[in-house]
């Protein structure tokens, strides 16, 4: 199995900036790919940011410019930083990892959530 550890989310004020950290560990044998989904009060999940092991990044139009997310290989950890936020970011974000747990076996694994509040 693979447990996400996720932090960081919290309040602040439009225009603010926020990080929020995911640490992979458990029985990895190696990571495909991480990133970080939101959902949002009555709205589906939504990719926000990804990367893949091949250091391949993909955003959403909505975060492009303003959110970069970057991935620790040794630690297998994964940062989004998210700047000049809006309250339209407002979500809970969950962690996202795909990883092979054998030398066969992928599976894809989601942190608990965190919530990111922006509002004045």
């Amino acid at each position: 199995q693979v447990q996400l550890v996720e932090s960081g989310g919290g309040l602040v004020q439009p225009g603010g900036s926020l990080t929020l950290s995911c640490a992979a560990s458990g029985s990895i044998f190696s990571i495909v790919s991480m990133g970080w989904y939101r959902q949002a009060p009555g709205k589906q999940r939504e990719l926000v940011a990804s990367v893949t092991s091949g250091h391949n990044t993909d955003y959403a139009d909505s975060v492009k410019g303003r959110f970069t997310i970057s991935r620790n290989r040794p630690e297998n950890t994964v940062l989004l930083q998210m700047n000049s936020l809006e309250p339209e970011d407002t979500a809970v974000y969950y962690c996202n990892v795909r990883a092979y747990y054998s030398a066969h076996n992928w599976d894809e694994f989601w942190g608990q959530g965190t919530q990111v509040t922006v509002s004045s």
